[in-house]
């Protein structure tokens, strides 16, 4: 059976992030059905803001090229993306847009066409990051990701998790820990 490699991260770069939290726990699940798992964090490639006349005279920045050799090495991704005023992160639009520029001789957005997304979101308010997903879901549609349908916004993230970083509802535990192993069976299937 082939193996799928995953890579995991929030769209986050606060040290304490909820949503960094989340994608570990689904991260433990994707895991526990088999996938081969990278987890990163954003602050470990810092990137200016995306810019054509940057590239035009620069290139791709250091840490586009290693994030995207990343992106392209693993058959899908878990994402956990808080959500700013109603939308996605800076560091993750950012991120997504820095990953989709073209290096000479390649395919177009080869970083993204055909592999597998799952979302999920934590946050404080009533709706968990919900309004934010829906952008998340359109944007990496519209790059050749497919977007699996099951996503789980964890609303007053400052009071679901425990002291240990796992979730206190222990149903919701395993909601989030059964996204990363869908999204695991996804890939087996699809490699196939």
């Amino acid at each position: 059976m082939p193996v799928p490699r995953i890579l995991a991260f929030a769209g986050s770069l606060r040290k304490d992030s909820y949503n960094k939290k989340l994608v570990h726990i689904a991260v433990q699940g994707a895991r526990s059905a088999g996938a081969e798992v990278t987890s990163i964090d954003l602050r470990d490639y810092p990137l200016p803001i995306y810019d054509g006349d940057l590239e035009a005279a620069s290139g791709i920045p250091e840490n586009g090229v290693k994030l995207k050799k990343l992106f392209v090495e693993h058959d899908g991704f878990l994402l956990s993306c808080p959500e700013y005023n109603s939308s996605i992160t800076p560091v993750l639009k950012n991120t997504i847009d820095w990953v989709s520029r073209p290096q000479p001789g390649e395919p177009s957005l080869v970083a993204y066409t055909g592999k597998v997304a799952t979302l999920m979101s934590a946050s404080p308010g009533a709706l968990g990051g919900l309004r934010g997903l829906v952008h998340v879901r359109s944007i990496l549609g519209n790059i050749g990701v497919i977007v699996l349908p099951g996503q789980i916004a964890v609303s007053k993230a400052h009071e679901a998790f425990g002291d240990d970083s796992a979730l206190k509802d222990a149903k919701q535990q395993a909601s989030i820990e059964n996204l990363g192993k869908t999204l695991a069976e996804f890939l087996r299937k699809l490699k196939s």
